[in-house]
């Protein structure tokens, strides 16, 4: 490839040795060899930071001085010993290598370590030269330093951080812990957090933010999580001390299981009487949710004993996506208006919104006002940004690309360091670095990050390279200008459409699906085993095998392009006409497997919704964002390979239970 070069050449020149009296080419030999060592010497040290070898890594740094991935063996060899090194040394290798990813990761650590000492003079003296401001362990130690040092309010800040987090962290946690103790926090705050931890299955949260208010407390809530139904039982529970907090985490565990026996118990008359109103509607919250995530009828019915004011917006979501599941227009205006400013400007939401006051409006004020929203979505960056251009009456069209990029915009890309050694890194397969340290490059190493030209040019330099992924996700960036061939690249073209008409599959419906699986990175493997470019699992990989005919198949070839193509085309194939043609249920089906869609569509007397509602509804994160993002990715394609305006609408359809009065098809599919 054309960037090849490039990269060797980087890699030349910072390791060559001159040696005037020795041939041109004798000297480009061993230059050659002395770069390859020094590249097989960085790949033993990043093997042996995972392995936090000490010894190592310092005995190998003095051998890739100069190198191009220099400052990744320095910040591999003092990351290692942290704990232990000198200011000096860390002073000296900021110094150093100021400017780059290594020098902010670097820092970013350090203030964590001083965070955890609570040594707050030094980190605050450290914490202006920060440049990412992304790690919210430093947004909490920044807080409790400015507490702790000045007295400042923290108190609204610290709630905001602490309880969106997915997982126990100390530093949100510690600042949160003195706030409480001090009683600059209300105790409500960790209850909450623990509410939040319990419904979401993460034992470890609710003990910690329990743990904060009383350490005795923490073993009634490891009972509470075993057995809900147990504590709820004992005569005793009403007599302890926080019963009502402590009930509600039950009834909140309880919910999560078995949301039927939780409906039951909530309103049984000591609860009802225990409780708060705020407290009873978190938890219909909960049950309604879990009903709605098991595609229950009665998830509408449950979200109405509550009261919306009171609910998580998680809640609200799942609310809004049970009333839409069953036409309830009103109950979906009333959701989405609960929501919280940010969420309700979501473009998800801004369109259901648009849509129940199109369904419920009697006026021509109430119609233009929903027109009115959809026109400030309508466009092509995202699934409901479609759905909004097609509901006023226009389709899907590639815009115009913006004007080439001037010599020196490519060459300020070329020359930039960040973005060199980023690609230096993936091309050696260190993926990992090479991705962080692009992101921090485009995003975060100044304020705003790149302006669009600049991640145009960036997007450009990989896509040269055909670090594809870099390509995609540097050019969606973009704000005031969109260049289409850079975020829905299609390499691999030939063995693509050559394949796609042997087997009858629409070639744009195979490239949203590639997009969005592998960003065209040929071994890419995912946790569960999924590899290659259409991430087929290896079970699957050997029975679409047998099926197509690849008699001499064998695992190791699951990476290899054409072979991987061939699997995966064939397998969609097979999952497409397993359910009547759906390109939303076969998407579903390559993501989640094929049984699952089979229930998630419903059983006779289901209603048939739209499928962009069947979408919403799907109970896996995952799955709902990526049968969304696969659609709008071929509505796209589609557009760049015709040259023809597209409907997104018409790929989704309608989906509602299979005809009863005929055989079920594919259900020997993997």
């Amino acid at each position: 490839m054309q960037f090849s070069a490039i990269l060797t050449s980087l890699a030349l020149a910072g390791c060559a040795v001159s040696t005037f009296a020795a041939p041109a080419h004798a000297q480009g030999r061993d230059a050659a060899r002395e770069s390859a060592r020094s590249d097989d010497t960085i790949l033993d040290m990043a093997q042996a930071y995972k392995q936090r070898d000490r010894k190592r890594l310092a005995a190998l740094l003095p051998q890739v001085r100069s190198h191009p991935l220099e400052p990744w063996a320095a910040y591999w060899e003092l990351s290692a010993r942290l704990d232990d090194a000198s200011n000096t040394d860390i002073q000296d290798f900021l110094y150093r290598y100021s400017g780059t990813y290594q020098e902010d990761r670097l820092r970013a650590e350090w203030l964590q370590q001083l965070g955890r000492r609570g040594d707050w003079t030094s980190f605050q003296r450290e914490l202006p030269a920060y440049r990412m401001n992304d790690e919210r362990a430093i947004r909490c130690y920044s807080l409790q330093a400015s507490y702790s040092t000045q007295g400042t309010d923290v108190a609204s800040a610290v709630q905001d951080a602490w309880l969106p987090l997915k997982d126990a962290d100390e530093a949100c946690a510690g600042v949160a812990g003195q706030l409480l103790k001090d009683k600059k926090l209300p105790s409500h705050t960790a209850w909450l957090r623990a509410r939040l931890g319990m419904e979401n299955d993460r034992l470890r949260i609710a003990t910690q933010a329990v743990g904060l208010l009383d350490a005795d407390w923490v073993k009634t809530v490891n009972t509470i999580y075993l057995n809900p139904g147990k504590y709820l039982n004992d005569k005793l529970t009403a007599l302890r001390p926080q019963t009502r907090e402590l009930v509600s985490l039950a009834l909140i565990r309880q919910a999560y299981l078995e949301p039927l026996e939780a409906a039951t118990e909530v309103e049984k008359l000591r609860w009802k009487a225990q409780l708060t109103q705020e407290e009873r509607s978190w938890i219909w919250g909960v049950i309604g949710k879990r009903a709605a995530q098991k595609l229950s009828d009665d998830a509408v019915g449950y979200f109405a004993k509550g009261q919306f004011q009171h609910m998580h917006e998680d809640h609200l979501v799942w609310a809004a996506r049970a009333a839409l599941r069953a036409g309830r227009w009103n109950v979906v205006q009333d959701a989405i208006a609960a929501m919280p400013d940010a969420l309700r400007s979501d473009p998800t939401w801004v369109y259901w919104r648009a849509r129940a006051q199109l369904q419920r409006a009697n006026t021509d004020v109430a119609r233009a006002e929903a027109t009115r929203a959809l026109e400030g979505i309508a466009g092509i960056k995202g699934f409901y940004e479609m759905l909004a251009l097609e509901d006023l009456g226009q389709k899907v069209n590639a815009p115009a690309r913006p004007s080439p990029l001037t010599p020196e915009e490519k060459d300020h890309a070329r020359t930039n360091p960040g973005l060199m050694r980023a690609l230096y890194a993936v091309q050696l397969g260190l993926r990992t670095e090479g991705v962080r340290e692009w992101n921090y490059t485009t995003n975060l190493h100044s304020k705003g990050g790149m302006d669009d030209r600049g991640l145009l040019a960036a997007a450009d330099l990989a896509c040269k390279a055909e670090v594809w992924d870099r390509c995609i996700n540097t050019s969606e960036r973009t704000k005031g200008v969109i260049d289409l061939e850079q975020r829905f690249p299609m390499p691999f073209k030939a063995a693509v459409l050559a394949r796609t008409q042997t087997i009858g599959l629409e070639p744009a419906y195979v490239y949203g699906l590639i997009r969005q699986e592998s960003r065209f990175i040929m071994d890419a493997k995912s946790v569960v085993g999924a590899a290659g470019l259409m991430q087929v699992m290896p079970a699957t990989a050997r029975w679409t095998a047998k099926k197509i005919g690849l008699t001499d198949f064998q695992a190791h070839q699951i990476t290899d392009r054409d072979t991987n193509i061939a699997i995966g085309t064939g397998y969609l194939k097979l999952v497409l006409d397993s359910f009547g043609g759906s390109m939303p249920m076969a998407a579903a089906a390559y993501n989640a497997g094929p049984g699952r869609p089979r229930l998630w569509r419903g059983q006779t007397g289901s209603p048939t919704v739209e499928a962009a509602i069947w979408a919403e509804n799907v109970p896996f994160s995952e799955t709902r964002d990526y049968v969304k993002k696969v659609l709008a990715n071929t509505t796209l394609y589609a557009a760049l390979i015709t040259g023809q305006p597209q409907s997104l609408k018409a790929r989704l359809g309608a989906v509602g239970p299979r005809d009863a009065s005929t055989p079920e098809a594919g259900l020997e599919l993997p």
